[in-house]
C-alpha cells in the first residue's frame, strides 16, 4: 500500500516536472531563446488556440516553422550547441521546468494512489445506462465497482462493445474521460479507491487544496 502522506511530502520537496521540447520534424534549427532561466508560456485561450512562447524555428525546404513551448515554466536547459544544425524529428531542443498547479499536484497524487482502469483500445467510452443515470443523479463517487461488473461501453467505427471492469473493489473516485472524446488505448478511464482509503485520500487532497503554493 502506498504511503499517501509520504507521497505528498515527496511532491512538495520537488513540486515540478520537466518537459522536453523536441523537433516535430526534420530541419535546420535556430533558437529564439538560448539562455536557461527564461520564463515561457504554454498555449492559452478557451480552445488553446493561442500558441505558447516560440522557443525555436525549424527550416525545411525554405519553409520556416516555429516550435512552441507546450507548457508554462522556466527554461531549465537549452541545447544551444545545435543552433544552425540539421536535426531529425524527435531531437530534444530544450527542457522546460513546469511547477505544478494545485490541481496538477492533486492529479499526480491520485494517479499514484488510485487503481487506474485503462482503455483497452482507442475509442469513445460511455457508462452503461444504469451507471450513467446514477452518476448524473448522485455523482461518480456514488458508484461502487467490483471485478467483472459491466461498467462501460466502447464505441468505435459504428460498433459498440461492453467493457467489464477489472480491478479491486472500491468506489469510483475520478473519471478521466469525456463522452465525446476518443481515448487512446492505455489511458485511464476511471480511478478507483478502496473504501478503507477514502478518508485518508480526502485528507491529503484537502491539505493540498489549503496549503499548496503555486508559482507565477
Amino acid at each position: 500500500m502506498i504511503d499517501v502522506k509520504q507521497l505528498l511530502e515527496e511532491i512538495k520537496a520537488s513540486p515540478f516536472e520537466e518537459i522536453e521540447v523536441t523537433a516535430p520534424h526534420t530541419g535546420v534549427v535556430r533558437f529564439a531563446l538560448k539562455e536557461p532561466g527564461v520564463k515561457v508560456a504554454g498555449p492559452s485561450g478557451s480552445h488553446m488556440e493561442k500558441p505558447g512562447t516560440a522557443v525555436a524555428t525549424l527550416e525545411r525546404e525554405h519553409n520556416i516553422k516555429p516550435v512552441y513551448a507546450g507548457i508554462k515554466g522556466d527554461l531549465a536547459r537549452v541545447y544551444a550547441e545545435l543552433d544552425g544544425s540539421f536535426v531529425e524529428a524527435g531531437t530534444p531542443l530544450c527542457l522546460i521546468r513546469h511547477f505544478l498547479t494545485k490541481s496538477e499536484a492533486i492529479d499526480t497524487i491520485l494517479k499514484k494512489v488510485l487503481h487506474l482502469f485503462p482503455a483497452p483500445e482507442r475509442a469513445k467510452y460511455f457508462f452503461v445506462p444504469d451507471i450513467d443515470k446514477k452518476i448524473k443523479a448522485s455523482g461518480a463517487r456514488s458508484v461502487k465497482v467490483r471485478g467483472g461488473m459491466e461498467l462501460l461501453i466502447a464505441s468505435r467505427m459504428k460498433r459498440e462493445m461492453p467493457v467489464p471492469y477489472t480491478g479491486p473493489e472500491g468506489q469510483i473516485y475520478t473519471v478521466y474521460f469525456q463522452y465525446e472524446d476518443n481515448v487512446d488505448a492505455g489511458q485511464p478511464l476511471i480511478g478507483v479507491c478502496p473504501e478503507s482509503q477514502i478518508d485518508l485520500i480526502e485528507g491529503v487532497v484537502g491539505k493540498v487544496q489549503s496549503e499548496w503554493e503555486e508559482q507565477d
